[in-house]
């Protein structure tokens, strides 16, 4: 199982290259938010993506007529297949998939019509609402665009959703089920009510005055998380279906985990025992010693509970290894992607095993000493990576975790 194409849109660069350059180079993606008018917020940054149009991605009326999210779905879906070089027309549309998650949807579209609902009544409400605001339409539009037939699942397991996403594709052409599939996420959560949501269960951070250093995964200063936007769309292949038609292949996908902590509704375990267990099975399924793992893509929320939960998680399963795997966070420099999350964090950790290279985390001042593990602190480093876990862990305590390899004939 291989990754041929990559699609990025984050708050810090659109396509593949802009945004691994950015965060080779520590760009920071959080600022005060523009999206809508923060002030009486507890909460006023966020990490959004900037200079993005719609109508760059999209005819201008189906633009209107849909989601932020949407939008970001089809850019990066856009971007994936160029960067494949994909010629969709030659492909068997039955066997072609599309796998891809949101954890809020439309959020702001539902804002927005639930405050029409109220001021205007239920007959001014949009007769596109419901297409708008519903999370499985991102991965609808994407199949509509390209007349993938084939298989079609929206995932929603909250943070872990895009992860998710690209398992149960994993598993779909590992059936033979299909022979390529778009998978991933997209997220535009930086609304009223998104905003409202998050600050009202105090997981986001509240360093308003200082937004380039909000988001500081495993630092001891660390307050929350920062919201963020954007999509990662992958393409996934079979790989003799990718040798047939020469395509440049990134890396191979070579197992997965997934767990529930079934302990809370947002917190997890403080044990870290599922997040262990997940990346265990990952490193079984891929047939690795624990040894061989070279870097580790973190959730790395830079929320107290996630951080010293996932370090903990981390050390009970490499035990002795613990301190030889390197271990980053995206999230320090693109804030939570929530359901885009992993695809995003994978796409950079792809990088990571192409170019030798692993991204910085930001902020990292003074490492909590609750978290005993390597960080790669404020500066990346060159360090030959060739194994790689991506982890994501989702409110209701859904654990994934993806194993990719750099690929070798």
């Amino acid at each position: 199982m291989v990754i041929t194409g990559l699609g990025v849109v984050s708050p810090i660069g659109i396509g593949k290259n802009e945004y691994w350059q950015a965060l080779r180079s520590g760009k920071n993606g959080v600022a005060r938010i523009t999206h809508f008018d923060a002030d009486i917020y507890p909460v006023k940054i966020a990490a959004e993506v900037k200079d993005f149009k719609a109508d760059d991605w999209m005819d201008h009326k189906e633009a209107r007529r849909t989601d932020r999210v949407i939008h970001f779905t089809m850019a990066a879906g856009e971007l994936a297949v160029k960067d494949s070089a994909l010629d969709v027309s030659k492909l068997d549309k039955e066997r072609f998939g599309v796998f891809l998650g949101s954890a809020e949807g439309g959020i702001f579209t539902s804002y927005e019509n639930i405050r029409t609902l109220i001021e205007k009544g239920p007959n001014r409400v949009s007769p596109f609402f419901i297409p708008m605001m519903i999370s499985n339409m991102p991965a609808a539009y994407l199949a509509i665009r390209y007349g993938a037939k084939g298989p079609n699942i929206c995932v929603v397991t909250a943070c872990a959703t895009a992860t998710h996403t690209m398992i149960e594709a994993f598993n779909t052409i590992k059936r033979d089920e299909a022979d390529i599939i778009l998978a991933g996420g997209a997220e535009s959560a930086i609304s009223p009510l998104g905003v409202a949501g998050f600050a009202a269960i105090k997981a986001l951070s509240t360093r308003n005055d200082e937004p380039g250093k909000a988001s500081r995964p495993f630092d001891l200063d660390r307050d929350g998380f920062i919201l963020g936007e954007g999509a990662g769309v992958l393409v996934l292949e079979e790989l003799e279906h990718a040798r047939a038609r020469n395509a440049c292949i990134y890396a191979e996908i070579t197992g997965y985990g997934s767990t529930c902590d079934a302990y809370h509704i947002t917190a997890p375990d403080p044990e870290g025992s599922g997040a262990a267990r997940a990346m265990r099975q990952a490193v079984d399924r891929s047939g690795w010693q624990i040894g061989e793992v070279d870097l580790i893509n973190a959730h790395g929320t830079s929320t107290p509970l996630n951080d010293k939960m996932e370090a903990k998680a981390i050390r009970s399963l490499f035990g002795a290894a613990t301190d030889k795997v390197l271990v980053n966070s995206t999230k320090s420099m693109i804030g939570h992607g929530l359901g885009a999350a992993g695809a995003l964090e994978t796409i950079a950790a792809i990088q990571s095993l192409i170019e030798g290279f692993v991204h910085p985390t930001l902020n990292l001042d003074t490492q909590d000493p609750d978290c005993e593990i390597h960080v790669v602190g404020k500066e990346g480093i060159e360090h030959e990576v060739h194994r790689v876990l991506i982890s994501n862990f989702g409110f209701g305590g859904h654990n994934a975790v993806l194993a990719i390899k750099s690929f070798s004939e």
